[in-house]
């Protein structure tokens, strides 16, 4: 019998294909817009250019100083541009940097989006934003930054290095691996989660050994756009909320993190979400979830460790507290020393293992 449940379907425009930032124009018309603010990070300013020419007088100018975690001091000088420049809309080219940037001026502003991913990140399909101020990010939830169009065109990955791709696809992953195990999970996102987590795990080995292989580039951007509206649809739970706390306390690369965090997360939480964790393991194409996200990250070449991306042991006895100090939803209940023992591992880079008894009795 199937059971209650409730899903929302975002109201975004969704173009995908090779070649489709073509239509960027018309769709800045469509929007009945005629001055957009083009919106990157520094390394990508030249796309920022390109796209600024291409749409000519429909350019209102460009800020390229998007930054990971999207800082609050930025968004302010952000909106100060939006408003000297009197922009109707912004586009964002990039990744969650630049996508976060537009979702914060969106927020402030109540300005129409258009974003153009050139990674994985997913955030681009979502109403979340997450921001950093004084050391601590936060993130809420709102219509209000949801972008009104995505622009996917899988010409714009083809220059992502092949180490970025693999950790932009993990960060990715994880938002499929969280929605199977939500406390608010339905059907259809279960079904997006475990489509999105079989394709990445099939296209991303496939663009690591030829990051020109149009194929797989078109794969793990699909891919990308069902787990990012996985996490728009339901709850997160212990991966992300450790993510963001090792982010915003210690600035930790933000898709890097995602990656060497993830399988552990999954070990904490495997012996409470035995039905997820198959499903992850299955779409995986391996016995044991957890193992078998370490095992792709190790041989994508991404980071296994928290040590690698400058994480001190010193810092995990405030991460751990950080992370357990504000309740919410998770299949197994936090507790501060399990989550330290979860930090230790994830410190030290140690392969973990779904043995629920053997687990249990190394983290209680």
């Amino acid at each position: 019998m199937m059971e209650s449940f409730a899903y929302s379907a975002p109201a975004t425009r969704v173009i995908f294909g090779s070649g489709t930032r073509a239509s960027l124009a018309d769709e800045v018309r469509r929007l009945s817009c005629h001055r957009a603010l083009l919106l990157s990070t520094a390394p990508q300013r030249g796309e920022a250019d390109t796209l600024a020419a291409d749409l000519g007088p429909l350019a209102a100018g460009v800020f390229a100083e998007a930054t990971m975690h999207t800082p609050v001091d930025v968004t302010a000088k952000a909106v100060a541009q939006v408003r000297m420049l009197d922009a109707d809309c912004v586009v964002a080219i990039g990744g969650g940097s630049a996508t976060g940037l537009g979702k914060a001026i969106a927020l402030h502003t109540d300005l129409p989006q258009i974003v153009l991913p050139t990674t994985y990140a997913g955030s681009e399909a979502t109403s979340i934003l997450g921001q950093t101020e004084g050391g601590r990010k936060t993130t809420l939830r709102s219509p209000k930054v949801q972008p009104e169009v995505i622009v996917y065109d899988v010409d714009l990955t083809l220059t992502l290095p092949p180490q970025q791709s693999a950790v932009s696809g993990l960060n990715a992953i994880a938002h499929a691996v969280e929605a199977l195990y939500a406390h608010d999970r339905n059907p259809v996102t279960s079904l997006l989660a475990e489509e999105g987590i079989r394709r990445f795990a099939q296209a991303l080995p496939r663009l690591i050994a030829a990051s020109d292989d149009r194929s797989a580039r078109s794969d793990a951007l699909y891919a990308a756009w069902l787990c990012g509206c996985c996490l728009n649809a339901v709850s997160m739970g212990l991966h992300h909320k450790l993510c963001h706390t090792l982010g915003g306390m210690f600035d930790l690369p933000h898709a890097e993190t995602h990656a060497v965090i993830l399988p552990h997360a999954v070990a904490y939480n495997g012996p409470a979400a035995a039905d997820a964790i198959q499903r992850i393991a299955l779409a995986l194409g391996a016995t044991d979830a957890s193992a078998g996200l370490f095992d792709l990250a190790n041989r994508l070449g991404a980071p296994t460790s928290l040590a690698a991306l400058g994480l001190k042991p010193s810092d995990i006895d405030r991460a751990a507290a950080a992370a357990a100090e504000t309740p919410y939803p998770n299949p197994r209940p936090l507790s501060q020393p399990a989550l330290r023992a979860l930090l230790d591992d994830a410190l030290c880079g140690v392969r973990p293992t779904l043995t629920p008894s053997v687990w249990e009795t190394s983290h209680a």
